[in-house]
């Protein structure tokens, strides 16, 4: 026996509502067609600030003309010098700048010899010159510096002038003195020999010697022992990036060995 077409009616309904539903669906999940309009345009994005603190280093400025207390650490003579040699100094004294150590006790630089040259036999003095380049703080942080020395302390009779060349002392006070010795030890050896004769003849022959001896010998040499304290000047002015100068050792004194006794 068929049943009623009445019975059946929930599911047909069922059926047409699902038969509705689908083309919906399915024009959902659809994709877009080809974009005929260009996109809209992508704003750029907004740059981060720089960090505080990563900008350019404050610089401090010391000016041209600054002097800075020196004491030589290696020995210069022109028995030896030559030109190129290293010469090595260590500060003496604190640069200050608005009351903050700038250039601290102990800070070392390094220069070298532009030229040097020996005493003649006859005239002419011993003398060198040299230029500072180099200065290194205690804490490694390496500038380049251009100063040249203006008065030295030396124990001897050594001068400076404003370029920083050293010269020696003259010796014709040592030649007149090494002829008036020889001359007076001759003229000795003549009177014992041979009376007042002897004594002219003495006395001329100790002259000649004296003068060879003059010949023989140089003059006194240019020197700066260790331990010569020098004043330099800075030629130019100095830039010092104050993060690299954030001590928290300003330096010590260091001790000062003295120049060797020099004879008059």
């Amino acid at each position: 026996m068929t049943e009623s077409p009445r019975r059946n009616y929930p599911l047909y309904r069922i059926l047409v509502a699902g038969l509705l539903v689908l083309p919906q669906f399915g024009l959902a999940q659809q994709p877009d067609g080809p974009q005929t309009s260009a996109p809209p345009p992508v704003a750029a994005p907004t740059p981060a600030a720089a960090p505080a603190g990563h900008g350019s280093p404050e610089k401090i400025w010391i000016p041209a003309g600054t002097r800075v207390a020196v004491v030589l650490e290696n020995g210069i003579s022109t028995r030896g010098a030559k030109a190129g040699d290293s010469v090595y100094f260590h500060t003496s004294f604190p640069i200050t700048q608005n009351n903050r150590i700038v250039i601290p006790v102990g800070s070392y630089l390094r220069g070298e010899l532009i030229e040097s040259k020996r005493p003649g036999r006859v005239k002419g003095r011993g003398e060198f010159r040299m230029r500072l380049d180099t200065l290194i703080f205690p804490n490694g942080y390496t500038v380049d510096l251009n100063a040249t020395p203006r008065s030295a302390d030396s124990g001897g009779k050594e001068t400076m002038d404003s370029e920083g060349k050293v010269t020696g002392a003259g010796g014709k006070g040592k030649d007149v003195q090494t002829v008036a010795e020889t001359t007076a030890t001759g003229a000795g050896i003549g009177a014992i020999a041979d009376g007042a004769k002897g004594l002219g003849i003495g006395a001329g022959i100790g002259a000649v010697a004296g003068l060879g001896a003059i010949l023989l010998t140089r003059g006194p040499e240019a020197e700066l022992p260790r331990g010569s304290t020098l004043d330099i000047v800075l030629e130019h002015q100095l830039a010092l990036d104050s993060s690299q100068i954030q001590y928290s050792n300003v330096g010590q004194a260091m001790p000062i060995t003295p120049p060797p006794a020099r004879q008059p």
